[in-house]
């Protein structure tokens, strides 16, 4: 038998192993991470300046008061909820206590059977309390096409990726780096409002971990039917 193959067969089960146990762990922190975003909802929420202090990997539910801006808004198109494609409804908001301008998302719409969209509700005007999670953007994934805002001139304006800077710029005035996810109050809603973290499920880190203990076992289990040793022949009787 021959060491390098050892070695090689040694390295490659090692490799395979450790990227399946980091899926696993990346999994566990994937589970504690949506077990606090689903905890912040119920628990009483801090002013929005406090949360801008602490943020981090939090996403602390915050009570602000201020205004939307009746006459701007942003559509984010291609989100899907329970098998259903529709848009998710950001609006600008303006805290009274001061600082940037934040984005609101007020919640998910979906399109008829037909692809069509019902009648955008406008924000709420006057001052406004807004319970809300105070969270990171939503991921961008691959950028195909540039900013396509500037060439909009109605409002809304929608779009397939919501950079903030690039919202920011279309404004004319600064943003927070995170947004806020509107809660479900006691109104009447044509919004759903279940919000989740923008990052890979649990579910897929497992599936990943399977895939890589997986190869770890076909290494293996090849190093051994290629290595195995031979039968002995018995030795043929004298005539």
């Amino acid at each position: 038998m021959h060491p390098a193959a050892i070695a090689a067969a040694l390295a490659g089960i090692a490799l395979f192993v450790a990227l399946g146990t980091w899926q696993v762990r990346r999994a566990h922190e994937k589970e504690a991470l949506f077990a606090a975003f689903e905890g912040a909802a119920r628990q009483a929420p801090v002013s929005l300046e406090q949360a801008r202090r602490e943020a981090g990997v939090r996403y602390p539910a915050v009570e602000s008061t201020g205004h939307f801006d009746p006459a701007r808004a942003y559509v984010l198109d291609n989100q899907v909820r329970d098998g259903r494609p529709g848009v998710i409804v950001y609006d600008v908001f303006e805290p009274s206590s001061g600082g940037p301008a934040m984005l609101v998302a007020r919640g998910f719409l979906a399109r008829d059977a037909r692809g069509r969209l019902p009648t955008i509700p406008p924000p709420p005007q006057g001052a406004q309390t807004v319970r809300a999670l105070y969270a990171p953007p939503p991921g961008s994934g691959l950028r195909l096409g540039g900013n396509a805002l500037p060439r909009q001139s109605d409002w809304p304006k929608t779009t397939i990726y919501l950079d903030l800077d690039e919202v920011a710029a279309d404004l004319g005035r600064p943003l927070d780096a995170r947004v806020l996810l509107q809660l479900p109050g006691d109104e009447v809603s044509t919004f759903v409002r279940e919000w989740k973290p923008d990052v890979f499920p649990p579910e897929r880190h497992y599936a990943y971990a399977f895939t890589w203990y997986t190869f770890a076992a076909v290494v293996a289990a090849t190093f051994f039917i290629l290595h195995r040793p031979s039968r002995r022949t018995r030795p043929e009787e004298p005539r």
